[in-house]
């Protein structure tokens, strides 16, 4: 595989592939009016996220629970910090209503980091496994969840509400990491994603990464069999795209040839489906990573 060289990016300029739509479609303004009605947050909005007119216009989005105010600062990411207040237990009960309401087959939820709390707000994420389930009982769910560092009681409490499946983003390269994600850890992450397939391997785990902030080729690769040791099932390799001038710096556009080189390569290793993009996401085409996991497994 053919590797550009890592040049700083001047802000603001993107290649002809990182292009996309200006939202504004009938279905996402439909969409924008019942996120507000329910007073709910999504991670699209939040996080200043690229597809956002695409999914939002086919009537997907991916549900932020615990507010929308993270207690970490990562250097990557464009979600407010600071010391939120408490959390609302009939927000489960709104994020299941708008599932209903939109006649989503594939739910996804997700957090912003909830350090303040003792229970780092796992309560609250198996309250909107099982309450979407109640109202939706033919809805898969998948959750893309914090590290919990405090317990591993709180990553049970979410794995015991049965999750179809369940994703943490590793997000970059452990030598990156004191500058990227300061107050988490690489070995951390990993040690969760062990945890889960060996205690509920019928949970199907997913894991992401983002790329364009100095990582090595070598360092991608090594994530990769990281990812296979802890018998991942879907694996997510997008762009970073630099949110503001205050955050980190772009140092690499990878080329869409790039990103398919890297889904064959890791598949190669033995990674079951490999979704590798510019305009990737964790939770963008959720259900169809799942279908084309399923199909992979079954071929």
């Amino acid at each position: 595989m053919v590797l550009m060289e890592n040049t700083r990016i001047r802000f603001s300029q993107h290649p002809a592939w990182l292009k996309v739509r200006f939202p504004g479609g009938p279905t996402f303004h439909n969409l924008k009016r019942l996120v507000r009605d329910h007073e709910l947050h999504t991670v699209c909005e939040s996080a200043n996220c690229p597809n956002i007119g695409e999914c939002w216009e086919k009537g997907t989005a991916t549900f932020m629970i615990l507010g929308n105010i993270c207690t970490r600062r990562c250097g990557f990411c464009a979600v407010k910090t600071g010391r939120p207040q408490g959390y609302d237990l009939d927000e489960p009960g709104r994020v299941a209503r708008a599932v209903q309401t939109l006649k989503l087959r594939y739910a996804v939820v997700t957090s912003v980091d909830r350090d303040d709390l003792e229970d780092e707000g796992s309560c609250v994420f198996a309250q909107t496994i099982l309450q979407i389930r109640e109202l939706n009982p033919g809805t898969h769910v998948e959750v893309l969840i914090p590290d919990f560092k405090s317990s591993i009681q709180n990553l049970e409490t979410v794995m015991a509400a049965k999750p179809d499946v369940l994703a943490h983003n590793l997000d970059t390269v452990p030598r990156l990491y004191p500058r990227v994600k300061p107050k988490s850890s690489y070995q951390h992450s990993l040690s969760l994603l062990y945890y889960v397939k060996d205690k509920a391997p019928h949970i199907k785990t997913k894991v992401g990464f983002m790329l364009g902030l100095g990582e090595e080729i070598e360092e991608i690769y090594q994530g990769m069999d990281d990812v296979l040791t802890a018998r991942v099932d879907i694996l997510t390799i997008g762009q970073y795209l630099r949110p503001s001038l205050k955050h980190l710096p772009l140092l690499k556009h990878y080329h869409p040839d790039e990103f398919k080189e890297l889904k064959r390569i890791g598949e190669a290793k033995g990674i079951p489906h490999v979704e590798s993009g510019p305009l990737v996401r964790s939770s963008y085409h959720a259900a169809e990573q799942v279908q084309q996991l399923m199909g992979n497994l079954n071929s």
